[in-house]
């Protein structure tokens, strides 16, 4: 078996194997890097004095119910609260990805956005696809590179030098005087 022959043979089927799911995982991981820069993928947190939380359950999802755009009328469209107390302030998702902020003693909304990091996240990790694409696409895309990573460092490192050296003798023979 020609070892450099098959490793650049698992380099080119590998990189066509791997192609798609490499890039949304780069893309998406690119746009996650810098989700607390962009307002676009994940909102800026108000800040306000309050340090503690005086609400209760029920006024948290008072103030939820009067932002339309959330389409909040009980629990069960709440995905989840995000509470900074350092903040002063309580996030809530809603399941259909807008993000209401309220101030943690007043109650009074600060601010709504919609929320993109979740989503991003899911596509990033290939939920979003398919419940199975995590473990049956996206993961062996990743051994894959993984291979790749190896197979291309043993080519830097191994068999560029050794070109290299090859190269220099054949000059050296090319021009040495007979």
């Amino acid at each position: 078996m020609n070892w450099k022959k098959t490793n650049r043979q698992i380099h080119y089927w590998g990189s066509v194997i791997i192609i798609i799911p490499v890039l949304i995982v780069i893309g998406t991981g690119l746009l996650l890097q810098v989700k607390k820069q962009l307002t676009w993928v994940q909102p800026a947190t108000v800040k306000t004095s309050a340090r503690e939380l005086s609400l209760d359950f029920s006024q948290i999802l008072e103030a939820a119910t009067t932002v339309e755009q959330a389409g909040i009328k009980s629990w069960a469209d709440v995905d989840r609260l995000d509470v900074r107390p350092g903040k002063g302030v309580t996030k809530i998702r809603a399941k259909n990805r807008w993000e209401i902020q309220i101030h943690n003693d007043s109650a009074a909304v600060l601010a709504v956005n919609y929320r993109r990091s979740d989503l991003i996240e899911s596509i990033h990790d290939g939920s979003w696809f398919h419940d199975d694409a995590k473990l049956w696409l996206f993961l062996p895309a990743a051994v894959i590179l993984l291979v790749l990573s190896l197979t291309g460092l043993y080519m830097f490192t191994v068999s560029l030098p050794a070109k290299i050296r090859q190269r220099k003798r054949q000059t050296a023979l090319k021009t040495k005087p007979a």
